[in-house]
């Protein structure tokens, strides 16, 4: 823990007094210095927090001192205060607390941006969702199952399995998701026993490449959003031609401000009140105060929350 000086505050943003910070796996590849932050974020880590507004920019309409709010950031998180532009806000509900609030911001801008602006998920497509168990994974699945999807959700061991076949019972949908084990169980055959998979989100890199496309439907979309196990891998560009299928790698952090405008700006008006209606909950593994982040990382990269890891300020 360290003094540093207050965030500056931008004419169309807010500063927000952080109660509590989600952990993303982005943090650890930062604080490893292989995930640099974007020109002009701050040092430290922190992709997404939940508190109140203590200040506003005079360009600022909508919010207001003491309101509480997410948000998505592009850096700088863990700290007492945060700077972000407006336009990455969310109004958290009386109901919801601050630490579910801030395991949102960051997995439904991926969720959002990644199934329906790059894959263009619609209603009734079968969609694949690698680490359904995850902070971004168990987000997904459940958007995926809100807007109609048939969805195809891998889990790593029997317990996480049911767990996450629980968790989307409770999501209202068109169709039941399916859970698959994948120490037990082969996530191709159940995407080719649906027709193949029209999406295919996939957070773990090139270990699945291969088995990915085997997965595809005849146009379906792969898109790679997280590389833990591999950056290189063999693609069989026969079977894309012959499936007329394509593959999408993506980030969400080093994006530009316009861009996180538009995706948390659907992610409001199109994903959010499912959030506060209750379709879509936040699944939290842990809470950890702020002076114990490196707990907080290491429970991460052991690979087995449920869920995100969260930070808290008063712990």
């Amino acid at each position: 823990m360290r003094d540093s000086p207050d965030p500056g505050l931008l004419d169309d943003g807010v500063v927000v007094a952080v109660e509590a910070a989600g952990v993303n796996p982005a943090d650890l590849l930062q604080v490893a210095g292989k995930y640099p932050p974007p020109p002009g974020a701050p040092s430290w880590p922190g992709l997404e927090v939940a508190g109140r507004i203590v200040a506003t920019g005079p360009l600022v309409r909508g919010w207001e001192v003491g309101q509480r709010v997410a948000a998505l950031l592009a850096g700088g998180g863990y700290a007492e205060l945060a700077a972000v532009p407006a336009s990455q806000l969310l109004p958290v509900p009386d109901a919801l607390s601050d630490v579910a609030a801030a395991a949102l911001p960051e997995a439904l801008a991926t969720a959002w941006s990644n199934l329906v602006d790059v894959g263009g998920m619609q209603q009734d497509d079968v969609v694949l969702v690698h680490g359904g168990t995850g902070g971004v994974g168990s987000v997904a699945a459940q958007l995926a199952v809100a807007r109609g999807a048939r969805v195809v959700a891998v889990a790593g061991g029997a317990e996480r399995a049911e767990r996450l076949r629980e968790l989307l019972a409770r999501v209202p949908g068109s169709h039941e998701a399916v859970v698959v084990d994948r120490t037990s169980e082969d996530f191709v055959s159940a995407c080719q026993d649906l027709g193949g998979a029209d999406v295919v989100l996939d957070v773990v890199g090139a270990a699945n490449l291969g088995r990915n496309v085997e997965s595809l439907a005849t146009g379906g979309r792969l898109v790679v959003i997280g590389l833990p196990r591999g950056r290189k891998g063999e693609l069989d560009l026969g079977a894309l031609l012959a499936k007329r299928a394509s593959v999408h790698g993506t980030t969400l952090r080093a994006r530009p401000a316009e861009e996180k405008a538009a995706i948390m700006a659907a992610v409001r008006e199109e994903a959010w009140p499912l959030v506060v209606d209750g379709t879509i909950t936040p699944v939290v593994h842990a809470t950890f105060p702020f002076e114990e982040a490196q707990q907080a990382h290491d429970t991460v990269r052991a690979g087995s929350p449920f869920g995100k890891v969260v930070l808290v300020r008063h712990g």
